[in-house]
């Protein structure tokens, strides 16, 4: 089946197997690897993706649901530089291994478009459906706050 999505800014139109997984289809057949599989089953939060803007896990998605849709993955955040929440993370060691910080800034960047100004709790909230076995929250929470205060 032929779809049409725009990924990051850019039309792709690719043939896909109508079973075939969005993480997959980004991964595979559009080389963004950023987009991290981790449980394939919603759990960790490690392949989110923004669709249409809101924050959606692409391991329990169908490629062909993305037809017509626009996707941003942790590479279209940075425009000519990086993303003021990918600065924070960066500034504020929002990581460690850097396996959920794909999902968690997506999922960060997402929240500071509706609420510029999050408290600790709504960022916690936010980022509740992510997993990170490393770093603990805080270091996250942080930079998501930061990011906010930089005006993303």
């Amino acid at each position: 089946m032929e779809i049409t999505t725009t990924v990051n800014g850019t039309s792709e139109t690719r043939d896909v197997e109508p079973r075939r997984l969005l993480v997959d289809f980004i991964r595979t057949d559009l080389g963004l690897t950023g987009t991290h599989i981790g449980c394939d089953t919603t759990s960790c939060g490690a392949c989110t993706v923004l669709y249409e803007g809101t924050p959606m896990k692409s391991c329990t998605m169908f490629a062909v649901q993305a037809d017509g849709k626009a996707l941003t993955t942790v590479e279209g955040l940075a425009e000519g530089g990086l993303h003021p929440i990918q600065e924070a993370f960066k500034q504020h060691h929002g990581l460690q291994c850097g396996f959920c910080t794909p999902g968690m800034m997506l999922v960060g960047a997402a929240l500071l478009e509706s609420n510029p100004n999050p408290t600790d709790d709504e960022v916690r909230w936010a980022i509740s459906g992510n997993i990170c076995r490393c770093t603990g929250y805080m270091n996250i929470v942080t930079a998501i706050q930061a990011a906010g205060g930089e005006g993303s």
